[in-house]
């Protein structure tokens, strides 16, 4: 009798210990972003549930380990240097060029999956097809796109004539987007004044000046740094009753006008396959750079009518989203 309660005893004390140990299993997915944690909070649900639909449960086979740079870019080195002290098995850097720089020159051993806008064109990969080393990941394509955002914002508001343009000049690879835009406005005859942002307080001044101008739209060049201010651009946009052409659909979510562009959770989703196939052993430097496929037009009638503005119907037909 006493042998039987002895083994029970040490049966329930061998299972105890091993629910105290942790879990080597558990694999740690690594976040980092220049920008804050608020407006990014639709993108991280987006990987979550790309992560479910694979079958990892978050705590139990996988867990995400957050970090933010809160837009102060001489932050990143030393939360890159944090994170990659708690040994991370895959980094997701996203964020746009200044946050992957910061990963790349950190480590060249723990696996990259990065979202950015033009990864060739921004100097950070040589190739889409074979990026090589431990970086792969999605392009937004983003900036690409700006000549036919002002297409698409002539043909819904063709009396626009003055055009203030939002940019940030130092986002590596900006500068085509910007020549795409100039090229387009130069063809659909509108006057631009171009407005440097490069941080919160230059978008401020920017802001400031178009309430001193004849502007009659805002469009707004694809870049991180701008969309991490997309609720302060479009509150402003809207209280002087301006037409806002935006790069991204949360724009439009938080109340502005139009966009054209890549949607985005889409990508972040999308990323959750790639961590997927490095955590089962594929090289990061294997995996092509993907593109997206599919663009979306959403326009925000909500918006239209508080401000005054009557879409074409060619453009509602032609819309992917119409809220």
């Amino acid at each position: 009798m006493f042998a039987l309660v002895a083994c029970a005893v040490s049966v329930l004390l061998f299972f105890e210990d091993a629910a105290a140990q942790p879990r080597t299993n558990v694999r740690k997915v690594a976040f980092i972003n220049a920008g804050p944690a608020e407006p990014n909070a639709p993108n991280v649900a987006a990987f979550r549930e790309g992560m479910r639909k694979l079958g990892y449960i978050e705590g139990e086979s996988f867990v995400i380990d957050l970090n933010w740079g809160d837009n102060r870019v001489e932050r990143l080195p030393g939360l890159v240097n944090e994170l990659l002290a708690r040994k991370p098995d895959v980094i997701v850097s996203t964020g746009g060029p200044p946050t992957i720089r910061a990963v790349k020159a950190a480590t060249s051993s723990v696996p990259v999956v990065f979202i950015t806008g033009d990864p060739v064109g921004e100097g950070i990969v040589a190739s889409l097809a074979r990026p090589g080393g431990n970086l792969t990941g999605f392009s937004v394509f983003a900036a690409n796109l700006d000549g036919k955002r002002l297409e698409l914002m002539h043909e819904a508001l063709p009396k626009v004539r003055n055009v203030a343009i939002l940019w940030n000049p130092a986002t590596p690879g900006e500068t085509s987007g910007r020549d795409d835009a100039r090229v387009a406005a130069a063809r659909l005859g509108l006057t631009v004044d171009w407005l440097e942002a490069r941080n919160g307080a230059e978008l401020e001044r920017a802001l400031a000046s178009i309430t001193m101008s004849r502007t009659d739209a805002l469009f707004v060049v694809a870049d991180p740094v701008l969309g991490f201010a997309r609720k302060r651009i479009v509150e402003f946009a809207n209280a002087n009753r301006l037409p806002g052409v935006y790069f991204w659909r949360e724009f439009v979510q938080d109340g502005g006008l139009m966009s054209y562009g890549t949607q985005l959770t889409d990508l972040y989703r999308r990323a959750a396959s790639y961590v997927d196939k490095i955590l089962k052993g594929t090289k990061p430097g294997d995996l092509p750079i993907e593109q997206p496929t599919t663009f979306e037009l959403v326009v925000n009638l909500r918006t239209a009518k508080a401000i005054g503005v009557e879409f074409p119907t060619a453009v509602l037909v032609r819309a992917d989203v119409v809220q």
